[in-house]
C-alpha cells in the first residue's frame, strides 16, 4: 500500500445544536450538525419547523398564506 495517501483519521465529538454530543471518527476534526436523532421530529415524534434562512416565510409569501 502507498504511503501518505490516505487522509487523517481523527476521534472526534459530533455537537448537535440541541447540545447533543456523539462521539465518532472523521476525517474532520471539529463535526457540528443542526439536527439529531434527539431532535429529529422522526425519532421525538414532535414536528418542528427548521427554518433556513426564511424559507417558511418565502413559500408562505408565494402562496399568501398567514
Amino acid at each position: 500500500m502507498k504511503e501518505n495517501t490516505h487522509p487523517k483519521y481523527y476521534k472526534v465529538t459530533a455537537t448537535c445544536a440541541c447540545g447533543a454530543e456523539y462521539e465518532t471518527g472523521s476525517t474532520k476534526e471539529n463535526i457540528r450538525v443542526d439536527i439529531c436523532a434527539k431532535c429529529h421530529p422522526y425519532f421525538t415524534g414532535v414536528q418542528k419547523i427548521v427554518d433556513a434562512a426564511g424559507r417558511v416565510e418565502k413559500f408562505n409569501r408565494k402562496y399568501k398564506r398567514n
